[in-house]
């Protein structure tokens, strides 16, 4: 039995990934089948792009749980991931 190879995604692989996984169109499992990928690293890849989105826009940060507080209005919700 031959090990796969480490496999590295270039980052707008891994974004359009987390992309998938934020809109919360597909589940969780049906989105590793489909880009062939553990569902640990989705999840991972799509809590790295919620903490780092708030960057883009200005020097605030995201906070773990997905709430990125934006400046001069409330905060926003992002959907959570659906398993079953």
């Amino acid at each position: 039995m031959s090990r796969r190879r480490r496999r590295n995604h270039s980052p707008a692989f891994k974004a359009k990934v987390a992309l998938a996984a934020i809109k919360g169109e597909k589940m969780l499992a049906e989105l590793a089948y489909d880009y062939d990928l553990h569902p640990n690293q989705i999840t991972t890849w799509r809590t790295q792009l919620l903490e780092g989105a708030a960057g883009v826009f200005g020097s605030e940060k995201a906070s773990v749980n997905g709430t990125v507080k934006f400046p001069g209005s409330g905060k926003v919700k992002f959907p959570s991931l659906r398993f079953g």
